[in-house]
């Protein structure tokens, strides 16, 4: 079995090294290849994997080349964890919003529709040449904004899958509370790429026992903490929101606060030159704590499980991973991206049934869908109406002269990332 990492050279891919290697059983993988355009990190992060499949006793290779053609040549599957611009444009993202009032952030609002017009383009050109290379490949794409870069893949045929930590960090945690294995918790999980609310935390499968009212009549309080809302929030919700609905519960106080600190893009660039130095010593053999700090918790985990399913191995049978809706959820087009739990095998994943949704959270998954739907109109064909329209749609704007203001720093901005600018 081959795969091939397409933005190998990322600093976070020592933890998809050491999933690989742990979980060498569920995917046996027997070539790695790590593809990267720049060279300089793409060896200190090889270097860095190689060594751990030694320590860990991991008989697969890995190999090394900024040759996209070359790496995905022959793969089974192909992972997609690039970022178009660098944290330099990342750090733009987070910032250049707050200059009207709105949230900087970089997979949602005005920062994530950014990004969405760098990354489109290029995953559907990288796309192209994996199939031409093996028609046969699944794509898993982790590379944000997933909801609207796995849309593109299907819409333009490719075999793709989206796939985002925030359901499988929810099991890990849910499972730590309840003293049980993560293996016994199913969630029921639903909405939109970075929208999502746990409704029910199940024991043992999808009709086992509903203990979210447990969980947060005894661990409320905790897990309101980590997602930084007030536990009363929860309370009225009577379901746990993922953390990225702090930007619309909360957006107001979130701008306030980004704009009294150093943006997440400044913080992860000094983190990476302190791991990139540390990725350099061929005494370390084990990915190094700091980059638990890095972000992306469990992706490892999750990742194997979905290519081992796809690739007919021993992958879960349930996984919460990113496809075409195809009337799981009535109120959204059938193609439309949804994240919801899917029964995954060789073929794709198949949404399992989602009971009705409360409309408090259908109305905000329908105003983002309809925005997804201009952004990638904008991503695909370009042009300042487009990103205009999509701006007024999204309901962390909602207003024309915000939408404008934010149309004309985006464009400024990115100038050098969109052909059409």
């Amino acid at each position: 079995m081959k795969l091939a990492v397409v933005g190998g050279g990322s600093t976070y891919t020592p933890e998809l090294i050491d999933g690989f290697a742990r979980l060498r059983d569920t995917l046996p993988v027997e070539e790695l290849v790590l593809v990267d355009p720049a060279l300089d990190r793409l060896e200190l992060v090889g270097g860095l994997a190689r060594r751990i499949f030694a320590k860990q006793g991991h008989p697969g290779r890995i190999t090394t080349t900024d040759d996209l053609d070359a790496g995905v040549e022959g793969a089974d599957a192909v992972l997609l964890q690039l970022r178009v611009g660098g944290q330099a444009a990342r750090n733009e993202d987070e910032t250049w919003p707050l200059e009207c009032g709105c949230v900087g952030q970089e997979t949602t609002g005005a920062g994530g529709l950014a990004k969405a017009l760098r990354t489109v383009p290029v995953v559907l050109d990288i796309a192209e040449r994996v199939r031409r290379a093996n028609p046969d490949a699944w794509i898993i794409d982790f590379t944000n904004p997933v909801g609207i870069v796995t849309r593109a893949l299907l819409q333009a045929g490719h075999k793709a899958v989206g796939l985002c930590n925030v359901a499988i960090g929810f099991q890990r945690k849910f499972a730590g509370m309840l003293g049980v294995s993560p293996t016994d918790v199913h969630l029921d999980h639903v909405g939109l790429n970075h929208l999502t609310w746990e409704t029910h935390v199940r024991l043992g499968g999808p009709e086992g026992e509903n203990v979210l009212p447990k969980l947060l009549a005894e661990h409320g309080e905790a897990i309101a903490g980590d997602l930084r809302l007030p536990s009363g929030v929860l309370d009225r919700l009577g379901v746990v929101p993922s953390y990225y609905l702090r930007y619309f519960y909360a957006h107001d106080e979130v701008v306030r606060e980004l704009g009294t600190k150093p943006s997440r893009a400044a913080e992860v660039a000094e983190m990476e030159r302190e791991l990139l130095t540390m990725y350099g010593d061929p005494a370390l053999d084990e990915k190094p704590a700091l980059l638990g700090k890095r972000g992306g918790a469990y992706y490892s985990e999750a990742a194997v499980d979905l290519a081992a399913s796809l690739l007919g191995g021993g992958g879960s049978p349930y996984q919460v991973v990113n496809t075409y809706n195809r009337g799981t959820l009535p109120f959204l087009p059938d193609d439309a991206v949804i994240e919801v739990q899917a029964a995954v095998g060789h073929s794709g994943a198949a949404p399992l049934p989602v009971a009705p949704v409360d409309p408090l959270f259908a109305g905000l998954m329908a105003n983002v869908t309809a925005y997804e739907d201009l952004a990638l109109e904008a991503a695909l064909r370009g042009g300042r109406e487009r990103v205009f329209r999509a701006l007024l749609a999204h309901p962390l704007v909602g207003q024309y002269a915000l939408a404008d203001g934010l149309t004309d720093r985006l464009i400024a901005h990115n100038r050098e990332h969109l052909a059409w600018a």
